[in-house]
């Protein structure tokens, strides 16, 4: 959770670097998020009306839910590139449908740079 209000409160800082750590942690709280969302929404409203109009109640408020996370999202994502040693512009790779996805998650997935590069010391020795 931590690393979750972390990557919130660093919404809008898309320089220096993000540790695997940050990214996933950040993204398993996100789908958590959107799953609890759909699940509190979809109970809560159709009760007994029936299963067509409770899919329509959760699409807007989860849709709301995605949107207001892809800033986060977005930054922490970039961080994590820089860490990898890659530019900000590999982002651009999630509007590739599925194929842009599974190499940006590859990506990210690698170990960090070691040491310093371009865009900040490498977080995993920086002592806290």
């Amino acid at each position: 959770m931590y690393y979750f209000l972390k990557a919130i409160r660093q919404y809008a800082d898309f320089s220096g670097r993000a540790r695997r750590r940050e990214f996933w942690m950040f993204f398993l709280f996100y789908v958590i998020f959107i799953v609890f969302l759909q699940v509190a929404i979809f109970t809560f409203f159709v009760g007994k009306k029936e299963i067509e109009q409770g899919v329509l109640l959760t699409i807007f408020p989860c849709i709301l839910g995605i949107l207001s996370l892809l800033a986060p999202f977005y930054a922490v994502t970039v961080r994590r590139l820089h860490d990898t040693g890659r530019s900000a512009s590999f982002v651009l790779l999630t509007f590739v449908p599925i194929i842009g996805d599974i190499i940006l998650i590859v990506l990210c997935s690698q170990d960090s740079q070691p040491g310093e590069n371009e865009y900040g010391p490498n977080p995993k020795t920086i002592l806290v």
